[in-house]
């Protein structure tokens, strides 16, 4: 078990048995010792729809109960919904996921009563649990009395989204909805039809697909393609399994990058203050009129820079990573109201900007995106990669200019380096490329910039083919 990007991450045959309830009693333990919570307070406990959630949702309940907190059991819902519905509740949580990756890893993410956890809190937990195992506690498994709030749960989460735009404000869209297993799959219908939109339903499965909005795969991009001409849709959307990453397709089924949404979010939240990470793309500073702060991948960083944005003094402060999913660390005023600022990830705010963009513009999504004028960029990551192997890479293109210049020798000229995050490089024709082991599951991932999209598209062929070159070599 460790911790990555976004919460805690293993095998679902591990997490199944001791791991989840041994990480849960010492979330619990950790909110006891620093007077977050008291024995007797609300947890709540939401879940994706991975076989193994259920079981390991209730190693948690029974884990939490066992210190005295009463369980609501919210079921299937966002991520986002269990966060708000934690801040209303001033209550902690606990969101059994693995996101994106596939259903053999599952996950666990954990919110304090005041939003999600940080890089401190993870070291603590972490450090309880290593505690909790060298003293061998035994630890609870007798089923745990719990309380229904899903309903509640997916209500106020609906009537957030519900109030951010004006009536019938997607009336002459037509979109569909892809549902596969992602949480948010029946929210995202309620949301866009409430909105007058004309919602078609495709895609809904009872087994789990790991959908990954950052780097979505060549089936997933030929599904959309089909569907967008068989029922002659205006666009696509969905999100990944636990509902805080938003996917948009254009009217050619062709995903638009999680940045761009971003930046389609800042400007519909008016925001001053963006807080972003190095792998979101180049030209964000220069296509709005907001200040940037670039911070290292992951929800806590990006937390932790808005943090400081606002212990600044600045307002209107907002962030998003290069999935797309956006974080909120003030209140906006949308639609005239005041919504409240929510830290973590959400998937409904920049899928409703954009949308509600091409609404008023009356023009497709392919000619809303083409009109930010953003460097062209791609992903994709190399699956099933052994941590070692990422290691080992970056160790040695961090070893000497030399390694790193015999490395991309077949690529191009090295012009400039940030080490960040992994390690990114700015070629001598001025294209990019971002070398970076993920922080969440088996994989290494390639981020590329270039001037073309066929351009940008054989600079990442050819950085996925070098770090396959130089594994084999080993």
């Amino acid at each position: 078990m460790k911790f990555g990007t976004s919460g805690l991450r293993g095998l679902s045959v591990e997490l199944k048995g001791r791991a989840s309830a041994l990480y849960a009693t010492a979330f619990g333990k950790y909110l006891l010792q620093t007077g977050r919570a008291r024995a007797g307070d609300i947890i709540l406990i939401g879940r994706d729809f991975r076989d193994s959630s259920p079981e390991i949702s209730a190693n948690c309940a029974s884990a939490l109960t066992a210190l005295g907190f009463r369980i609501f059991d919210c079921g299937n819902v966002p991520t986002p919904a269990l966060a708000l519905y934690g801040l209303e509740r001033k209550a902690a949580c606990l969101m059994v996921t693995g996101s994106h990756i596939p259903a053999d890893r599952n996950g666990i993410k954990f919110y304090r009563p005041d939003g999600e956890i940080d890089k401190s809190d993870e070291a603590a937990i972490t450090a309880e649990a290593a505690e909790i195992e060298r003293n061998g506690e035994a630890l609870a498994e007798a089923p745990a009395k719990t309380e229904e709030h899903e309903a509640i749960c997916r209500q106020l989460f609906f009537e957030r989204n519900a109030a951010l735009l004006p009536q019938d404000a997607l009336s002459g869209l037509k979109i569909g909805v892809y549902q596969h297993s992602t949480v948010a799959r029946d929210l995202l219908v309620d949301v866009l039809g409430h909105y007058g939109a004309e919602i078609v339903a495709l895609g809904r499965s009872e087994s789990f697909i790991p959908v990954d909005t950052e780097a979505v795969s060549d089936d997933t991009i030929t599904l959309m393609r089909r569907w967008v001409s068989e029922h002659k849709l205006d666009a696509i959307v969905s999100t990944d399994g636990d509902g805080d990453r938003p996917l948009v397709a254009d009217e050619t089924g062709t995903p638009l990058r999680g940045d761009l949404l971003g930046l389609v979010a800042a400007d519909f939240l008016g925001a001053r203050t963006v807080v972003t990470p190095v792998t979101s793309n180049s030209g964000i500073e220069t296509a709005g009129s907001f200040a940037v702060k670039r911070t290292r991948v992951g929800s806590p960083f990006v937390i932790t820079g808005m943090e400081e944005a606002v212990a600044a003094g600045q307002d209107h402060v907002m962030g998003f990573e290069a999935n797309g999913g956006l974080l909120t660390a003030t209140p906006f005023d949308i639609n005239g109201r005041s919504v409240r600022a929510l830290p973590t990830r959400d998937c409904f705010i920049p899928l409703l900007a954009i949308l509600s963009l091409a609404a008023i513009r009356r023009e497709p999504l392919s000619a809303i995106a083409a009109s930010y004028r953003l460097p062209f960029a791609a992903a994709d990551r190399l699956e099933n990669f052994p941590v070692e192997t990422s290691a080992a890479l970056m160790a040695y293109l961090r070893a000497s200019d030399e390694n790193l210049r015999l490395f991309l020798q077949p690529i191009g000229e090295v012009a400039v380096k940030s080490d960040i995050d992994g390690l990114r490089v700015t070629l001598g024709d001025g294209g990019i490329i971002h070398f970076r082991p993920s922080g969440n599951a088996p994989e290494m991932r390639c981020y590329v910039e270039a001037g073309s999209e066929s351009a940008a598209l054989d600079l990442l062929h050819s950085g996925l083919d070098s770090i396959r070159s130089w594994a084999a070599a080993r």
